[in-house]
């Protein structure tokens, strides 16, 4: 069975400033999602399904979905800030949705076979979905996902600090945790990241968790019930976020799935700041045109 390729594109994009999923940044005029599109049909993908919010999608469609509708089947679901919460009776107050883990359950209706994510404003490189490829369609099972994690030096922006998923390993490469690290950057010194009891030092060849996971859709089950959880854990708190590591870290620990590792050595890019595109337009600036 062909896997699915599923794009997280609902985000605001609040520090870039502007619709960053469909800006066109390589040297055709791609947005940065059309390459892991084109990665993913060359790696043996059969569908990708963008989660993406209803007040883009006019502009979405027009700037990037009919190119890639041309390509690979292609669905559409729609993540709100009260999307999945049909059966609560009050709905919380907030302005936007409930982070990643919530993209995914958006999408469950349209997910039947095992499927891999990504960030939309993300670029991965080719390796990693040949990787997670092989991995969705020769050893993913209801017990058994699999992630890609980028060594933490190729990963971070020259203009500012990251939030970054810090992956814990086994001595079998299997994932034993995820933690997330905040204000993440470069110094002269290293890499450190800071938090509430100041800075800390991580390596550069840390392997970090950039939202590239290869799950079995059976997850969708337990990510509903966690949702329902969460939500109920946190109707007072508008700014709290459901998060993708949050899931597989419960998973991990309940025993319910184990998480094998694929490594890439691929350089990372993405826009988080405004002053990321030029350099992201630079390393695309040599690739083959694929528009």
């Amino acid at each position: 069975m062909q896997p699915t390729l599923l794009i997280m594109a609902a985000g605001i994009g609040s520090r870039y400033g502007g619709l960053k999923q469909v800006d066109g940044i390589g040297p055709g005029g791609e947005a940065i999602l059309e390459y892991s599109v084109h990665y993913a049909i060359q790696a043996g993908f059969g569908k990708v399904v963008f989660v993406i919010r209803k007040e883009i999608e006019a502009a979405f469609r027009e700037k990037v979905g009919h190119r890639v509708e041309s390509k690979i089947r292609t669905e559409y679901a729609f993540q709100e800030y009260d999307s999945c919460l049909d059966w609560l009776a009050e709905k919380p107050q907030r302005e936007k949705p409930w982070g990643t883990g919530h993209a995914i359950l958006c999408a469950k209706h349209l997910l039947n076979e095992p499927f891999a994510t990504v960030n939309a404003d993300d670029f991965y490189g080719e390796d990693a979905f040949q990787n997670l490829s092989d991995f969705l369609q020769n050893h993913c099972s209801p017990k058994e996902y699999g992630m890609v994690a980028y060594q933490l030096g190729n990963t971070l922006s020259e203009n500012g600090a990251v939030s970054r998923g810090v992956c814990s390993l086994d001595g079998n490469e299997f994932l034993s945790g995820v933690t997330e690290r905040s204000k993440v950057e470069r110094h002269i010194d290293g890499i450190h990241f800071m938090d509430e009891t100041g800075r800390h030092f991580l390596p550069d060849e840390t392997p970090v968790s950039m939202n590239l996971w290869g799950v079995h859709h059976s997850i969708l089950n337990h990510i509903e019930a966690q949702f329902r959880a969460f939500v109920h854990a946190n109707q007072t708190n508008p700014k709290a976020e459901f998060y993708i590591p949050t899931i597989i870290n419960n998973l991990v620990e309940s025993g319910d799935a184990r998480v094998r590792v694929l490594h890439s050595n691929s350089q990372w890019y993405g826009v988080t700041y405004p002053e990321d595109k030029a350099t992201v337009q630079a390393a695309l600036a040599g690739m083959k045109r694929i528009v």
